[in-house]
C-alpha cells in the first residue's frame, strides 16, 4: 500500500480544505520546497491537484507542476479541471506519470474511453462522493449518475486506477470510513486508492491491514500537514502490516 502525500494547489499555494469547499488553510508559499520534502522523506509518489483547474476547468497552475514534475525523481500524478484531450495532452506533457479525470470523464464517456485509447494506463478517474451521490465541479454539484452505476459502467472500459475520495470526510481529520471503503472495494475489480478522512497511524493501520489486491494506497494531505503523523511513520506501520 503506497501513502501518497497531497499537494493541493490554488492560487499558486499549498492549501487544504475542508469537505471541498470549507475552510481553506495555506499552508505554503512555495510548493517545489513541500514536493521536495515529501521527496525526502521517503514518498514515493505525489498526488497534485489544481483546485483552480478544479472550480473554473483551466489549468492556473501549471507552471508549478512542470516545475514539481521536472524537480523530483518520483512520479507524479495530477488532477483538477483536465475537461478535453488538448489539457491532458498539456499535462502529461508537464512531465506527469498519471493524469486524474473527473467531471467531464464521469458526465462524458466518450471523452473518458477516448483518453484512455490515446494515454493507456496513465489516465486515473477520479470519484468524489458523499454516500451514493457522486460529486463534480470541484464538489459544487452532484452527478445524476450514482456510485453503483458509475462502477458497473467502469466494468466496461480499459480503466486501470480509480481514486475514490469520500467528500464527507475529506479534510476533516475525523477518521476514514472503513466500511464505506470496503464497500468501494467491493463493487469493483479496478486498482483503488482512496482518499478523505486520515488522521491517525490507527487509520493507517486499518487500511494496511486489508486484503484487497486492488486496494493501491491512499492520498494523505491534511494529517501530514497538522502533524498528526509523519509520513515516516506511516511508512513504517505499512512495513510492519506488509
Amino acid at each position: 500500500m503506497l501513502i501518497i502525500p497531497a499537494i493541493d494547489l490554488k492560487d499558486g499555494q499549498v492549501v487544504r480544505y475542508t469537505k471541498g469547499r470549507l475552510h481553506k488553510k495555506v499552508y505554503s508559499d512555495d510548493p517545489l520546497s513541500i514536493a521536495l520534502s515529501w521527496q525526502a522523506q521517503g514518498a514515493g509518489f505525489l498526488h497534485l491537484v489544481d483546485l483552480d483547474g478544479a472550480m473554473t476547468g483551466v489549468q492556473k497552475n501549471l507552471a508549478i507542476i512542470k516545475k514539481i514534475t521536472k524537480t523530483l525523481k518520483i512520479p507524479v500524478e495530477v488532477g483538477g479541471g483536465i475537461r478535453d484531450l488538448t489539457a491532458v495532452k498539456k499535462v502529461i506533457g508537464s512531465g506527469a506519470e498519471r493524469i486524474i479525470l473527473g467531471t467531464k470523464a464521469i458526465e462524458d464517456f466518450g471523452f473518458l474511453e477516448k483518453a484512455l485509447e490515446r494515454y493507456g494506463d496513465a489516465i486515473a478517474l477520479s470519484i468524489d462522493a458523499a454516500g451514493k451521490k457522486v460529486g463534480l465541479y470541484g464538489w459544487s454539484s452532484a452527478s445524476s449518475l450514482g456510485l453503483d452505476c458509475l462502477f458497473k459502467k467502469l466494468q466496461k472500459i480499459r480503466l486501470k486506477t480509480i481514486i475514490y475520495t469520500d467528500i464527507t470526510r475529506d479534510g476533516t481529520l475525523q477518521g476514514v470510513n472503513l466500511s464505506r471503503v470496503k464497500s468501494v472495494l467491493r463493487s469493483t475489480a479496478i486498482n483503488v486508492i482512496i482518499s478523505g478522512g486520515v488522521s491517525s497511524l490507527t487509520d493507517i493501520q486499518k487500511l494496511a491491514k486489508l486484503t484487497f489486491s486492488h486496494f493501491k494506497g491512499v492520498i494523505v494531505g491534511k494529517a501530514l500537514y497538522e502533524h498528526k503523523f509523519s509520513l515516516q511513520e506511516a511508512l513504517a506501520v505499512v512495513r510492519e502490516e506488509g
